[in-house]
């Protein structure tokens, strides 16, 4: 059987690896096939940044005549300092030298440019940061100091996370792609296929495997697949992953396989397998599945195999082999909580459900298998995997990469989790749902959930009926709430420019933004314009949506972003900055009491929202009966239960003590000795920890058996009330 690479190209992201490859790595394991695997970006990224990369980048300025900016010329008349610096400052950021912040910190060590003007309007933010996350900002910025100029006079399609975005983006046209690749190498793209070549050479690969997850990854792709064209013919390269799956389904373009052989679509296992097959001359070309290529001159699209896509419990656990996983570079970017779980320290991803749950979301593809496809595993197997990766990398931070993560499976997953003490850091992104009750929230945070993210979108009750969003703005503030109060981050994605968005409605999501920040139940946000896509309800039925599709015109290569009219709604653009700019202020802490028209440089009408229509939707939060089938946890330990006598009347009762001991406090309650006991059998019976699951049905049961009188009465009662507000989960 053929050797694969797997291949991430440049550049995703500076702090973890993309997954991709390890799912696939880890599911080659599985059948037995050798798979290797390498970052590219991260790899370009720590040559280019070191004493040695950037004495070339200076040599090349100093040869060439080209004019720098003032900014560039500084930077480049500081070359020695950084040339000093750049090694230290990637160990720093790599959490290999922490002392060296003291340095950072106090501003004499790294050398300054253009990005840190911005400093003077951040440092009140300092103020909640620590030496450490200030000298990784700090660091940060010298690191974008350089890339500025390194976008200026070396390589205008250079970015941290993304290497020729534009050439990626609506590329309807193969054209400026393949005028493109045609240029002789940079500096980086040298770097690349250098790197490329090293890989080749130390696991001679016979298919290379090159995931393209977004419009930033695809130019660095197709320059692998150009070298190995050239030097190295007899490896089959075949290109896949998100990008793919989204802009490539309508492919038409032959030149697209001079640089590849093969373009795969959607989940990669099935299809792999079969091509490899088919590679070692055990099946006919016909019978691909899933896969582009080109014969006679022209694109085929091969769909004929038979064999189902692979079932999410049987592909494997991800396989970060022969990734640098201590060489990540954990920055700070833009002082925003949840951007900085994407930035800062490397999580392993992993994933609970394959598609969404809900598949309804009018702005989402829900007519493509990534999202309509919904495939759930075992919280036991998924804590299987969570061992095996923890085992396997030493790091047990893990960001759940769902569309968006079921209620029911993270429940069972967080029970798990605690039954195996499993000391685990997550988060994931979510559906602002009921089902989030304020015991969940409880109960996923004690399993070690620090955040999540989800989309409020338009903070428009009317807009988010037209998305099919499910949810209302009341609904989502309850349940920010609920993660708030159990210390769970909430960042809430935030949409403007949906089809018949009016300028009133902006403005009063962004007051329902506003008053949200300010009651504390959201804590982080990012606005996004909406884009209209080709697999989205509205990108496939734009007259329903009240909007028409304008272009751009087809020419037999991306088909995904398209551009819309929308007559009836509001000139959006106008609104960028100012949504943005309060945005920044809330997140901070800032800016409340200010008049919305403070944020806009135009004319804007007046929110239509009462002040304190967010703190009265969470105060008038529904009680939500507790359900039979509701299973009951306790977090609050086993009591100690001591005996003593209460005189009523002219009888004596025997009492119960029951004294708690948890992480933080010391608390008792006093109840007949008849409940007491009954509360210690029953408590220890049922920890967190146990393997037993305890419905409320069955509580009840047991209460009643036991002689105790009504349950429901019990329910009613402080003692209830008491054990309810110190452990006792009904969820």
């Amino acid at each position: 059987m053929n050797k694969v690479l797997f291949l991430t190209p440049p550049f995703t992201q500076l702090n973890t690896p993309y997954p991709a490859t390890a799912y696939l790595k880890g599911f080659l394991n599985t059948v037995g096939i050798e798979s290797h695997q390498a970052d590219l970006g991260i790899e370009v990224i720590l040559r280019l940044f070191s004493a040695v990369g950037l004495g070339k980048m200076f040599a090349e300025l100093e040869a060439s005549d080209a004019a720098l900016s003032d900014n560039g010329y500084r930077i480049y008349a500081l070359r020695k300092e950084y040339l000093r610096t750049i090694d230290s400052a990637i160990v720093f950021l790599q959490n290999k030298n922490p002392t060296l912040a003291h340095s950072i910190c106090d501003r004499s060590y790294l050398p300054e440019a253009a990005r840190f003007a911005e400093l003077d309007e951040l440092d009140w933010a300092f103020g909640t940061m620590g030496i450490q996350d200030k000298a990784r900002h700090l660091a940060t910025l010298y690191l974008e100091d350089l890339g500025d100029l390194i976008q200026e006079a070396v390589d205008p399609y250079f970015g941290f996370s993304r290497y020729a975005e534009r050439l990626g983006s609506t590329a309807t046209h193969f054209d400026p792609l393949h005028e493109s690749l045609q240029v002789p190498d940079t500096l980086i793209s040298a770097f690349l296929v250098e790197v490329l070549e090293e890989k080749i050479q130390r696991w001679q690969p016979e298919v290379v495997c090159l995931t393209v997850p977004f419009p930033g990854n695809l130019f660095g792709a197709l320059k692998c697949g150009q070298y190995l064209k050239k030097h190295r013919p007899g490896i089959a390269v075949v290109m896949g992953g998100g990008y793919c799956n989204t802009e490539l389904r309508s492919l038409r373009e032959p030149r697209l396989f001079d640089y590849v052989d093969y373009v795969s679509l959607d989940d990669g296992e099935a299809p792999l397998l079969n091509l490899l097959g088919y590679l070692d001359g055990e099946r006919d070309q016909s019978q691909l599945k899933r896969v582009f290529a080109r014969t006679d001159g022209k694109v085929v699209y091969y769909n004929n195999g038979k064999e189902k896509d692979i079932a999410q419990r049987d592909v494997g656990t991800p396989d970060y082999a022969n990734l640098p996983l201590h060489d990540y570079l954990s920055v700070i970017e833009i002082i925003n909580p949840m951007h900085r779980l994407w930035s800062d320290g490397r999580w392993n991803k992993l994933t609970l459900a394959h598609g969404c749950y809900w598949g309804k979301c009018s702005f989402c593809d829900i007519s493509l298998d990534y999202i309509k496809r919904y495939e759930p595993v075992t919280a036991a197997l998924l804590c299987d995997r969570i061992q095996e990766i923890i085992a396997q990398t030493g790091q047990n931070g893990f960001h759940f990469v769902d569309e968006a993560a079921p209620p029911a499976l993270m429940r069972d997953l967080a029970l798990e989790i605690i039954r195996r003490q499993l000391t685990v850091t997550w988060w994931t992104n979510i559906r602002f749902e009921k089902s989030f009750t304020a015991d969940l929230c409880q109960l996923l945070k004690t399993s070690g959930c620090i955040a999540v993210s989800g989309g409020l979108e338009v903070a428009s009750d009317r807009l988010l009926e037209r998305m099919k969003k499910g949810v209302t703005v009341t609904k989502v503030a309850r349940v920010a709430d609920a993660f708030t109060q159990a210390g769970i981050m909430v960042h809430a994605y935030l949409m403007y420019g949906f089809p018949t968005q009016t300028a009133q409605e902006t403005i009063d999501s962004l007051e329902m933004v506003r008053q949200l920040f300010e009651t504390g139940v959201v804590q982080s946000g990012f606005w996004h314009r909406f884009a209209m896509t080709a697999h989205s309800p509205v990108g496939l039925h734009p007259a329903g949506f009240d909007v028409q599709r304008i272009g751009p015109d087809f020419g037999g290569f991306a088909d995904n972003d398209l551009h819309h009219d929308d007559p009836t709604g509001a000139d959006h653009d106008r609104f960028a900055e100012g949504l943005r700019k309060s945005l920044f202020n809330y997140m901070h802490g800032v800016g409340f009491e200010l008049s919305l028209k403070k944020w806009f440089d135009f004319e804007i009408p007046p929110t239509s929202i009462p002040p304190n229509y967010i703190e009265r939707s969470i105060a008038q939060n529904e009680e939500m009966s507790e359900r039979p089938n509701a299973l009951v946890v306790w977090l609050g330990g086993i009591p100690e239960l001591s005996i003593y006598e209460k005189k009523k009347g002219r009888q004596i009762i025997k009492m119960a003590e029951l004294e708690f001991y948890t992480k933080k406090e010391h608390w008792m309650l006093n109840v007949s000795l008849q409940l007491g006991e009954w509360l210690t059998e029953t408590l220890d019976a049922f920890p967190i920890g146990s393997q037993e699951v305890l419905t409320l049905a069955r509580l009840k049961v047991k209460y009643e058996v036991a002689g105790l009188g009504d349950f429901e009465e019990f329910q009613r009662s402080s003692i209830w009330q008491e054990l309810r507000g110190n452990g006792l989960l009904v969820i």
